[in-house]
């Protein structure tokens, strides 16, 4: 066994790129283990839970490279896998004699810069005084960072406010600007649909169900999950509304979250009604509404021809028996959609994010024969407790292959209902991780004398870099039934496991 640990002072990079980074180095032939990471208190406990001694005196500003392999040759080829990606990330023209200094502050950065938006992503400790820094150098903000406090929160927007200035986030996914894509990004077309998101992956599923039907985004403005709670009283969401009413190219908005604090819902509604645009508020749970049929409201309403998602049906159907569904998300929209749909058919299904608190007990569903014991479940990976100083499942498909392969050894489960999503920010190749996880979940099932059926909801567009035909035809020919609509996945997933009761 080889190992390799090295500490870098005064180099800083974003968590999204330092997640792509360990993710392609942990894929090198003979590396069981990378980690590249910002060197956080939690970042160094996982460097401890690997092996490796914390070194003594490293701040949160250094960057922490640590590789477990089984030769020195696997960890020469990772090492200089890492130096490479991190070379191509960091490097710029050396500054000739008499120009300026490099910025050193957001604030003097944007001074130097025509830039009307910052985006911050750093660990969530840091991302108040950097995004405060932008709103006072007269910027609106994306703050992509998680972990930042709801009274931050607060006081930012308060911040914004007062400038009229619109912070988007903290916990941001999704945005996308005048066509220019933010954070986890679909590539969408220009239209007449502004979007204001309390949702990432509800957010793209939207422009993506939008783009398909020839209907495109003017402007999609993520505000961050709590940003309709009571607590922060829907500032930003207010905020979004009354930027997208000003704007000439948006002739409909559309507004999408979960169900919003009893003031914050009045709020929403009175706001909507005092724009002069055509306003739908689309709140997951609030009626049968779903994402698609918003869409297809949304698309209608801006007075266009309404176009059916496509779907691709499995080249086999497996008529066996289906008794239970397990889904398997990277988006807890995602996730929290299926499970509004399924629940209304097959009764209770459990979750680490559950409709109802007696339907959640994540602990138990995780050991011993738990997952048996509760039936139908459906599990959020992307929820924090899975990704702390891991990779976000769109980019790093290996606890849910892990998960497959257990689902499939339960005599229990009869279908797996995954997520998929591509674009900008997302893994390259999705399919290349899950075409030989779903070939191998029906093989074991075949060799206990069972069926397994696999549903995935496909999110995307054709304009993706991964390249959403590919990406449909390869988990098709994999066995899976492939659809553009979350909502008719979760459909699909409903009607065969129906099919035993």
């Amino acid at each position: 066994m080889s190992r390799h640990l090295d500490v870098r002072s005064g180099v800083y990079l974003d968590s999204v790129t330092l997640m792509q980074v360990s993710r392609d180095a942990a894929a090198v032939d003979g590396v069981s283990s990378a980690l590249v990471a910002m060197a956080t208190e939690l970042n160094l406990e996982l460097l401890a839970g690997m092996g490796f001694t914390a070194p003594s005196g490293a701040a949160p500003t250094d960057l922490l490279i640590a590789i477990e392999a089984t030769d020195d040759e696997a960890l020469a080829t990772a090492r200089a896998h890492i130096d490479s990606a991190l070379t191509n990330r960091v490097a710029a023209e050396p500054a000739g004699f008499g120009d300026a200094p490099p910025p050193r502050t957001t604030a003097s950065a944007l001074r130097r810069s025509d830039a009307d938006i910052a985006l911050v992503s750093t660990p969530g400790q840091y991302a108040f005084v950097e995004a405060m820094d932008a709103l006072e150098a007269g910027r609106s903000v994306m703050v992509f960072s998680d972990n930042v406090s709801v009274e931050q929160e607060v006081r930012l927007k308060d911040e914004a406010a007062g400038r009229g200035l619109l912070v988007m986030g903290p916990d941001c996914g999704t945005a996308v600007v005048s066509g220019v894509g933010l954070g986890f990004a679909n590539v969408v077309r220009p239209g007449p649909v502004g979007i204001v998101a309390a949702s990432g992956t509800g957010a793209q599923q939207l422009m993506c169900l939008l783009d398909g039907s020839g209907v495109g985004t003017s402007h999609c403005l993520g505000v961050g999950s709590r940003d309709m709670s009571e607590m922060v009283g829907g500032r930003s969401t207010l905020t979004a509304m009354q930027m997208l009413a000003a704007d000439e190219a948006t002739e409909v908005i559309v507004v999408i979250g979960k169900p919003p604090g009893p003031s914050v819902a009045e709020a929403v509604a009175a706001r909507g009604g005092e724009l002069g645009k055509p306003v739908i508020v689309h709140l997951l749970g609030q009626g049968d509404a779903d994402l698609t049929s918003t869409a297809e409201t949304a698309v209608v309403t801006a007075g266009r021809s309404w176009e059916e998602p496509r779907w691709w049906l499995a080249p086999e159907e497996r008529n066996g028996r289906y008794p239970y569904i397990r889904g398997l998300f990277s988006g807890g929209t995602l996730c929290e959609e299926a499970m509004l749909i399924a629940s209304q058919t097959v009764g209770p299904v459990h979750s680490n994010i559950p409709l109802r608190p007696e339907w959640g007990n994540v602990a138990e569903m995780r050991t011993g024969n738990a997952v048996r014991r509760y039936g139908h479940i459906m599990i959020d990976f992307g929820d924090d407790q899975f990704t702390q100083a891991r990779p976000h499942p769109m980019i790093d498909s290996t606890l849910r292959v892990e998960r497959m392969a257990e689902e499939a050894r339960d005599p229990d489960c009869g279908v797996l209902l995954l997520d998929v999503v591509i674009g900008h920010g997302a893994h390259p190749d999705p399919a290349g991780d899950l075409v030989p996880a779903i070939k191998d979940a029906h093989a074991t099932a075949a060799a206990d004398a069972r069926e397994l059926a696999v549903v995935i909801a496909l999110i995307g567009t054709a304009g993706d870099p991964q390249g959403l035909e590919r990406q449909a035809e390869a988990l098709r020919d994999a066995g899976a039934s492939v659809h553009l609509s979350n909502a008719h996945a979760a459909r699909k997933a409903v009607e065969l496991a129906e099919e035993v009761r």
